[in-house]
């Protein structure tokens, strides 16, 4: 080591030393003592300039993130829908918007709608291959808490056995979703209506007492009261179903007594019986529906969307590696005197190409990195912000989609990352020396 040094050209000693001097730690002399090792330049030149390799990473980062955050938000709202909605293989209403009836039938959202009479009722329950036909009877609430009028059937159907309590079995008594602030033994008064409009007094006298709790369903359900729909009618002064005086509670319903449903829930059978009753039951004064069927053409509309903020994701993706390009590139002009003196002194070209690209490489693979986190982590609290509001139950997890957006990105990027440890090798070694 001491004949190499001793070999040097005059002034090349002073120019090495001078480069010791300005840029401690980048070192030709670490990379001369560790036999051309490109590792103690390359993590040299990151803690030369720290704050503008944390400016890269970061922008990269984001980049990234945006992306990321954007492919698994999508995807953890569709399967948070549709697993909202697979409880509810056909719903029955009056004719009129699918879309709203499903939202108002499947997702609770206050909705006016006209409503089914007894005699449809009594029809779509007594076809053949029906196995129950559930009414859906909404309209009051409680608090931030839709109150729903329907069966026992549908409330097992929906949940499953429940997390605790019992059934209701009388007007006056109600089942509540998971995440209802109530408990059993409480009672309350339902209010008309929904949200800042809701008439507290509508109802004067009217009650309904807890009497279970459903299991959590991971849809809005868990934030709504269910009650017997003869509760629902009385409350508004209506026939309950029955004939005066009866306290039966549930189907069988007397068309003659049935004010009426906005909505019903039937389940068939079979599985192919829905085909059969959807048929049967869409003609002009009834519309049947499958929810599936309405939510995956309203995912059609969410792809669209997707695809419109992927393309926006990937455009800022360009830019950004174009803009770390350009960076690295002054970089390289920078470091280009210290550079000259590793080439000055015998480092190969291949090892200057090699330690620019590495140190080029650890900032994209570190922005890369760190993008994945920020997007999984924006796309959680995202989740959580979208079930707050809506009450569907929305998982944002990272995927192969991710992955794979993430690995294009960096396999695009360390490939371009050539071009500056390219430009850094064809620099003209004596200018770099005297500048």
């Amino acid at each position: 080591m001491a004949d190499l040094w001793s070999g040097l050209p005059p002034g090349w000693q002073d120019l090495l030393v001078a480069l010791l001097l300005i840029a401690p730690g980048m070192a030709a002399g670490a990379v001369v003592l560790r036999g051309l090792a490109p590792g103690p330049l390359v993590r040299a030149m990151l803690r030369r300039f720290g704050w503008v390799n944390l400016l890269f990473v970061l922008l990269i980062a984001v980049s990234v993130g945006l992306g990321v955050g954007l492919v698994a938000q999508e995807r953890g709202l569709r399967q948070g829908s549709a697993r909202a909605a697979e409880k509810f293989d056909l719903i029955v209403a009056a004719p009129g918007s699918e879309v709203t009836a499903m939202l108002a039938a499947v997702y609770l959202q206050p909705s006016d709608m006209p409503l089914l009479t007894g005699a449809q009722y009594a029809e779509i329950a007594s076809a053949d291959g029906v196995d129950f036909a559930a009414p859906i009877a909404f309209g009051d609430s409680f608090g931030a808490a839709p109150v729903v009028g329907t069966t026992a059937a549908f409330v097992t159907h929906l949940a499953g056995p429940l997390a605790e309590g019992r059934m209701f079995a009388t007007e006056a008594e109600a089942v509540v979703g998971a995440f209802v602030p109530l408990r059993t033994g409480d009672s309350f008064p339902p209010a008309h209506g929904h949200g800042p409009a809701a008439e507290t007094d509508a109802h004067a006298g009217a009650g309904y007492t807890v009497t279970g709790r459903m299991a959590p369903t991971g849809s809005p359900w868990d934030r709504a009261i269910l009650v017997p729909v003869e509760g629902v009618w009385a409350v508004h002064g209506l026939a309950t179903g029955h004939a005066p005086g009866s306290v039966q509670i549930g189907p069988p319903f007397d068309p003659g007594y049935m004010p009426g449903t906005p909505a019903v829930l039937v389940r068939a059978t079979e599985l192919w019986g829905n085909y059969a009753l959807k048929s049967r039951f869409s003609r002009p004064d009834m519309m049947a529906f499958f929810p599936g069927t309405v939510l995956a053409q309203l995912h059609g509309l969410m792809r669209e969307v997707r695809a419109v903020m992927s393309l926006l994701a990937v455009m800022t993706q360009v830019l950004v590696t174009l803009s770390v390009l350009i960076g690295l590139m002054i970089l390289v002009r920078l470091i280009a005197r210290s550079l000259a003196v590793l080439r000055a002194i015998g480092a190969p070209a291949r090892f200057v190409f090699a330690v620019v690209w590495s140190y080029s490489a650890t900032l994209i693979a570190s922005g890369a990195l760190l993008g994945l986190g920020l997007g999984w982590a924006a796309a959680r609290l995202l989740s959580a912000f979208v079930t707050a509001r809506t009450d569907v139950l929305v998982r944002a997890d990272l995927g192969w989609g991710e992955l794979h957006l993430v690995a294009g990105f960096v396999s695009l990027t360390l490939i371009l990352a050539l071009l500056p440890a390219w430009a850094a090798i064809r620099r003209p070694l004596l200018s770099d020396l005297r500048t």
